[in-house]
C-alpha cells in the first residue's frame, strides 16, 4: 500500500514531539525530583563542612555563630543550630528562665542556687509570641513558685515539666516525658529485682527572671520551626535514653515527611575547641521541587494541546514546502522518462528542493540536446546508409550496360570476326571506360554531399563573369546544335561557394543543351531580388510532363522515357545541383513556361 510522504513526515514529526515531550515530562517529574534531592543532599553536605570551619574557626563567639546561622538559612533555605552533647541548643540565651532553688539537705549539688532552666524544649514559641504582656506575666513572672522535673544525664540536668505551684499549670517536654514513661514501664514489669532508678529530680524554687525572645535576636528564628524544634527533642530523647549512640558518631541523613512534604534531616558531630563533642543539626524542605512537579503535570496539560497544534502547523508546512514540490518534481521527471521535455520544474526555493529542481531542469535540458542531437545522428547514419546502399544499387545498375558492352567488344575481338573494324571497337569501349569514369566521379561527389558530413566555404565573388566563363566553355555544344543563348546578366556579387555554383549552373546549361531542340533559344538570366539574387536558365521547344516534375532531381533520372545512354548524361548533375543547392541553404525549382523549362535558384548577396 502506498503510502504519502506528508503522512510519513507527520507521524514522524508526532511520534518525535511526543517522545522528546514524554523525555522531558519523565525527567522533570520522576528523574528531576530525585536528582534535585541528591543535588541538594550534596550542596548542604559541602556547605555544612564550611559552616564547620567556621564554627570552629569563631572561638565560641556566640553572635558570631549566630550570624553562620542566619547566613546559612539565607543561603540555603536550610535551618541549622548547634547542640550540645546532651541536645541542648548551643548559643543561644534569649528563652530561659532563671530560678532559686529551695535549700535541701538531700542534694546539696542544686541546693540554693540559681540555675537556667530553658524553655525553648517545654513552650512552643507561638504561645509566647501571641499570649499578651498581661496573660504572660500571670504565667511567668518573676517570684512565682515553680517545681521543675529534670532529667539527669551524667552530670548534666536536662528539665522537661515545669509546674507552678500558685494555679498548678503545667508545661511538659512531651518527648522526653513520655521516653520516661516507657522506661518505667519496662522497669515496673521487668523480672529482674536489681535495677538502675530512673535519674528523675524534682526542684521546687523561685523565678528570679524570665528572658523570652523580641524576635529582634538573629537566634528567634530556630523558635518559629515547629518541626525542627520537634526533631531536635526527638533526637535529644535519642541520646539521652538511646544506649547505642555511636552511629551518631558520623554524618546522619534522615528522610523525614511531614503534611505530604518530604524534608532531609542532617545529623554532623564536631569536636570544639574543648574537646567537647557537639552537633550541628540542619534541616532542608525538598517541598519546593515537589510543587514545582505538581505545576508541571498542570502544564504539561497545555504543553501537549501546544505540541499538537505545532504538528498541525509542520505537516502544513511540509505539505507546502517539501510534499507539493517533491510531487511536481516527481510528474516532471515521469515526463522525462518518457521523452517528453517541455516542462520544467518551476520551483526557486532558496534550499535543497530549489537546488534539486534547478538540477533536474538543468539534466532535462542536457538531455533534450543529447536525445536531439543523437535523432540527428541516426537519421545522417540512415541517410548514409540509405546513400551506400543506392550507391551501390545505382552503380551496379549504371555499370551493368558498359559493362557487357566492353563484355561483346572483348569477345568479337578474341574470336576474329570483323578484323577490319579493330578500331571502331576499341573506341568503343574507351567510351564506355570514360562514361564510367564519370559516372563513379559524380556517384562519389553525391554521396559526398548526401552524406551530411560536407561543409561548404562561403566566399565573395560575382555571379555574372562565372556565366559568363561557363557559357564560352560550352560554346562548342551551343554551335554543333546551332543553339540561340541570350543572356540578361546583372554585375551582382554574390556569397556562396564559387566552384560548386559553376558546377550548379554548367549542370544547368548542359542539361538545357541536351534537351533544346535544334536552332531553338536559350535564356540566361540573374535579377535582384530584395536580399537576394536569382538566377533563371530556360530552355525552348520542350516541356516537363507535370507527373514527372518532382522527379526530375532524383538520382538516374533522365527527360528521355527510353533512357538512351546515347542521349542522356549520367543522370547525376540535376541530383548533384540539389544537393549542393541545399547546403547553401537557398531555394531551387523547376517551372513549365510556355513553350519550355526553366530551372532557377537563389543566392544570398556578398
Amino acid at each position: 500500500m502506498r503510502i504519502s510522504i506528508v503522512f510519513k513526515i507527520f507521524t514522524l514529526t508526532t511520534l518525535l514531539c511526543l517522545f522528546i515531550l514524554a523525555t522531558i515530562y519523565m525527567g522533570q517529574t520522576i528523574f528531576f525530583k530525585q536528582y534535585y534531592a541528591n543535588r541538594k543532599v550534596a550542596d548542604i553536605q559541602a556547605n555544612i563542612q564550611t559552616y564547620k570551619k567556621e564554627f570552629l574557626n569563631s572561638g565560641g563567639n556566640m553572635l558570631a555563630i549566630q550570624k553562620l546561622e542566619l547566613d546559612f538559612y539565607r543561603n540555603n533555605n536550610t535551618w541549622i543550630t548547634t547542640l550540645d552533647r546532651y541536645g541542648n541548643l548551643k548559643n543561644v540565651n534569649d528563652f530561659h528562665l532563671e530560678v532559686k532553688t529551695d535549700r535541701t539537705k538531700n542534694d546539696t549539688e542544686i541546693s540554693n542556687k540559681i540555675i537556667s532552666v530553658p524553655l525553648y524544649n517545654i513552650i512552643n514559641i507561638d504561645e509566647v509570641m501571641n499570649t499578651g504582656p498581661n496573660q504572660l506575666d500571670s504565667f511567668l513572672k518573676p517570684d512565682v513558685r515553680v517545681i521543675i522535673s529534670e532529667f539527669k544525664k551524667d552530670t548534666a540536668f536536662i528539665p522537661f515539666q515545669l509546674q507552678l505551684d500558685n494555679n498548678g499549670k503545667v508545661r511538659t517536654n512531651e518527648t522526653i516525658f513520655e521516653k520516661i514513661q516507657e522506661l518505667t514501664l519496662k522497669i515496673k514489669y521487668a523480672e529482674k529485682i536489681d535495677y538502675t532508678p530512673i535519674p528523675v529530680l524534682s526542684i521546687s524554687g523561685t523565678i528570679t527572671k524570665v528572658h523570652l525572645p523580641s524576635g529582634n535576636e538573629s537566634s528567634s528564628f530556630i523558635y518559629t520551626n515547629r518541626l525542627f524544634m520537634e526533631k531536635i527533642k526527638q533526637f535529644q530523647a535519642d541520646l539521652l535514653f538511646d544506649e547505642n549512640v555511636d552511629h551518631y558518631k558520623q554524618q546522619q541523613i534522615v528522610d523525614i515527611t511531614q503534611n505530604d512534604v518530604k524534608y532531609k534531616l542532617f545529623i554532623d558531630p564536631i569536636i570544639d575547641h574543648d574537646g567537647e563533642t557537639s552537633y550541628i543539626f540542619s534541616m532542608a524542605s525538598l517541598q519546593p521541587v515537589d510543587e514545582a512537579v505538581n505545576m508541571l503535570k498542570d502544564y504539561y496539560v497545555y504543553m501537549i494541546a501546544l505540541v499538537f497544534l505545532l504538528i498541525v502547523l509542520a505537516s502544513l508546512y511540509y505539505s507546502r514546502k517539501i510534499a507539493r514540490p517533491l510531487l511536481q518534481i516527481n510528474q516532471t521527471t515521469k515526463q522525462i522518462a518518457s521523452l517528453d521535455f517541455s516542462e520544467t520544474v518551476l520551483i526557486k526555493s532558496n534550499d535543497e528542493i530549489g537546488d534539486l529542481s534547478h538540477s533536474i531542469n538543468s539534466l532535462s535540458t542536457t538531455l533534450h540536446s543529447y536525445i536531439e542531437q543523437l535523432q540527428k545522428d541516426i537519421e545522417k547514419e540512415k541517410q548514409l546508409e540509405n546513400t551506400r546502399k543506392e550507391f551501390i544499387s545505382g552503380v551496379s545498375h549504371e555499370l551493368k550496360t558498359p559493362l557487357s558492352v566492353m563484355k561483346s567488344c572483348i569477345s568479337i575481338l578474341k574470336d576474329g570476326v570483323a578484323t577490319h573494324k579493330k578500331e571502331h571497337y576499341f573506341e568503343a569501349m574507351e567510351k564506355e571506360v570514360d562514361r564510367m569514369d564519370l559516372l563513379i566521379v559524380d556517384m562519389l561527389e553525391l554521396a559526398k554531399f548526401e552524406s551530411g558530413t560536407y561543409k561548404m566555404k562561403m566566399e565573395p565573388f560575382c555571379i555574372d563573369r562565372i556565366i559568363e566563363q561557363i557559357c564560352e566553355q560550352l560554346s562548342v555544344e551551343i554551335s554543333h546544335k546551332q543553339l540561340h543563348l541570350h543572356t540578361e546578366l546583372a554585375t551582382i556579387e554574390v556569397m556562396a561557394n564559387q566552384h560548386r555554383i559553376e558546377q550548379v549552373i554548367t549542370n544547368f546549361l548542359t542539361n538545357a543543351i541536351r534537351y533544346t531542340p535544334e536552332q531553338e533559344h536559350i535564356y540566361i538570366s540573374v535579377r535582384e531580388e530584395q536580399e537576394l539574387i536569382k538566377v533563371c536558365i530556360e530552355n525552348k521547344g520542350a516541356h516537363i510532363p507535370l507527373e514527372q516534375m518532382d522527379k526530375v532531381w532524383d538520382r538516374f533520372y533522365r527527360g528521355d522515357t527510353a533512357r538512351h545512354r546515347a542521349k542522356g548524361g549520367t543522370g547525376l548533375g540535376l541530383a548533384i545541383s540539389k544537393n549542393i543547392l541545399e547546403l547553401h541553404g537557398v531555394s531551387y525549382g523547376v517551372t513549365n513556361t510556355d513553350d519550355g523549362v526553366q530551372f532557377y535558384f537563389y543566392l544570398n548577396k556578398a
